[in-house]
């Protein structure tokens, strides 16, 4: 077996723990909190089916879902940082650029950097297609909360406040969702899933 080969076979089995990192956010049907690569695949698809929604038609949709399926694999070094969870994202910047560092490392220096690339423009959200990507990100948490009662956000303590403020950026990519996650919010806190 050659290096390249040798080097992405490494790549591709250390991924594998993504499974085994659990977020927040519950499966719909509640039975158990979703994992980082379900989460990843979710999206994924999400991007794909609503992108008629996003204000730049002109997406390139294969770099918003490469970005979607690279985004979460730092936290298998970094664990998943709550989104609500402010003392946690203190270093949370340091802690995945070392995962980054490290696991995009694995791989030959051009599908390295290839990643490293996506993972950067994911994390700037400075371009249309990181902005739409991370609006999925943060679309999809909604929905779960929204379709389990609010498991995770009464779990927390969550207020609407505080979801509408993390969450704001949809906008930069879709006023018509970022409209539509105001008014789920919004039905939340009266259905008692959300505190005001």
């Amino acid at each position: 077996m050659n290096e390249r080969l040798q080097q992405q076979l490494a790549f591709l089995l250390e991924i594998d723990k993504l499974k085994n990192v659990y977020r927040q956010s519950y499966l719909s049907d509640k039975s158990r909190r979703e994992n980082d690569a379900e989460h990843s695949w979710h999206l994924t698809m999400m991007a794909m089916i609503l992108m008629e929604h996003a204000d730049h038609p002109q997406l390139d949709i294969l770099r918003v879902m490469k970005m979607l399926v690279v985004h979460d694999i730092v936290e298998i070094d970094a664990g998943d940082t709550f989104a609500y969870d402010d003392q946690g994202h203190t270093d949370k910047a340091e802690r995945e650029q070392a995962a980054a560092n490290r696991l995009f490392g694995l791989l030959p220096a051009d599908q390295r950097d290839e990643l490293m690339a996506l993972w950067e423009e994911f994390e700037a959200r400075s371009t249309p297609e990181s902005q739409y990507a991370a609006a999925m990100d943060r679309l999809a948490p909604i929905l779960l909360n929204y379709h389990t009662g609010g498991a995770s956000w009464r779990e927390h303590g969550i207020t609407s406040e505080q979801v509408l403020k993390r969450n704001r950026h949809i906008a930069d990519s879709s006023e018509g969702l970022w409209t539509f996650v105001q008014s789920l919010v919004e039905d939340a806190v009266n259905r008692g899933y959300l505190k005001r």
